[in-house]
């Protein structure tokens, strides 16, 4: 019996703990905390000081991160699902939210923190193959054609990418809700 390779291992999120790490404006990491380090295995002194790319997983289509990047510096929240590389080669499923600090003397943007914990297992079967659909566009015609791709997928659902993750994480749910403004509580400073 041949044995799995690294990349073909998934790491599975306990579902009672959250990651969350905050960066600088421009991705770089300026905290992880305990169980964001044990899941990706990167230290905390190997995480700080790196952009958050450190854990991106080429299965990721680029154009989730330029919605998410596009929201966040317009200083709103973006929700989403995500896979993310491990230091060894395993993967794991995320969903996270992005929440932008913004300073209220100058209105800018001064950090990113994200909060992460296990989606639905439902919510990675239906993202799995939009998101392999978007690779395929992205490898053909680069960004242009992926985010093409992405956006009459959006229009044929009538809804917006937050709508979508919403629908399929059941983040609109009370117990998900109060995560999220429980984290955002905990974490803000």
């Amino acid at each position: 019996m041949q044995r799995p390779t690294p990349k073909d291992v998934e790491i599975k999120i306990n579902p009672t703990k959250y990651i969350v790490s905050r960066t600088d404006p421009q991705g770089v990491i300026l905290f992880a905390n305990h169980y964001f380090c044990e899941i990706c295995g990167y230290s905390h002194d190997e995480l700080v000081g790196q952009p958050h790319n450190i854990i991106r997983h080429p299965d990721m289509p680029k154009i989730v991160f330029k919605l998410m990047w596009d929201t966040i510096n317009q200083g709103k929240d973006f929700c989403g699902i995500v896979k993310n590389l491990a230091k060894d080669g395993r993967y794991y499923w995320v969903m996270t939210q992005f929440m932008p600090k913004i300073d209220e003397m100058s209105g800018k943007i001064i950090s990113h923190t994200a909060y992460r914990k296990a989606p639905p297992r439902k919510a990675i079967e239906e993202v799995e193959p939009l998101y392999e659909k978007l690779l395929a566009a992205e490898e053909a015609g680069g960004m242009e054609e992926s985010e093409a791709v992405l956006k009459d997928f959006l229009h044929q659902r009538g809804e917006s990418y937050n709508d979508f993750i919403d629908e399929i994480t059941g983040r609109h749910t009370p117990a998900i809700k109060l995560f999220f403004i429980a984290m955002r509580k905990l974490f803000a400073h």
